[in-house]
């Protein structure tokens, strides 16, 4: 869950970038307008940005924390495979976001997404082999990559 955190902060930097260029590209002058669209555009950097780094083994945040993207036979992922793994991923939310668009208030449903990822997180522990949902169906895992110089 650091990790987790960790690549939140990061793509604090990811979603401010993406944020101005589709700001200065869609000409829009209000944080209101075009909010779909910035949502849909931010869904799909996030995936470039995941899958890229997915497929090379590693995000930032994973190489602080000596975290590696593997496939069942660990192997680096290919591209597809990365691009399965994020899609999958958005399993987590999707509860939360049905009940945004039916007009639950914002407050309930973070409400109800905390209560979502801890529920998923808890869910891990019941795999055999300890790890997320996602990662079991897109046919991936997360392994220990010691430091430089150090066996895992």
């Amino acid at each position: 869950m650091a990790c987790w955190l960790y690549e939140g902060i990061l793509m604090f930097g990811v979603v401010f970038i993406a944020g101005y260029l589709f700001g200065t590209l869609s000409q829009t002058r209000n944080a209101m307008d075009n909010r779909h669209a910035l949502q849909g555009f931010l869904f799909v950097v996030f995936g470039i940005y995941f899958t890229w780094f997915w497929a090379k083994g590693q995000t930032l945040a994973q190489k602080t924390w000596h975290i590696r993207v593997v496939d069942a036979n660990g192997r680096p992922l290919t591209q597809a495979r990365a691009l399965l793994r994020y899609t999958l991923s958005w399993v987590w939310f999707l509860p939360p976001l049905a009940a945004y668009s039916v007009g639950v208030p914002a407050i309930e449903v973070l409400v109800l997404t905390l209560g979502w990822v801890a529920i998923w997180g808890i869910l891990s522990r019941f795999h055999p082999e300890q790890q997320f949902w996602h990662d079991a169906l897109a046919g991936t895992r997360l392994v220990h990559s010691g430091p430089p110089g150090q066996k895992p």
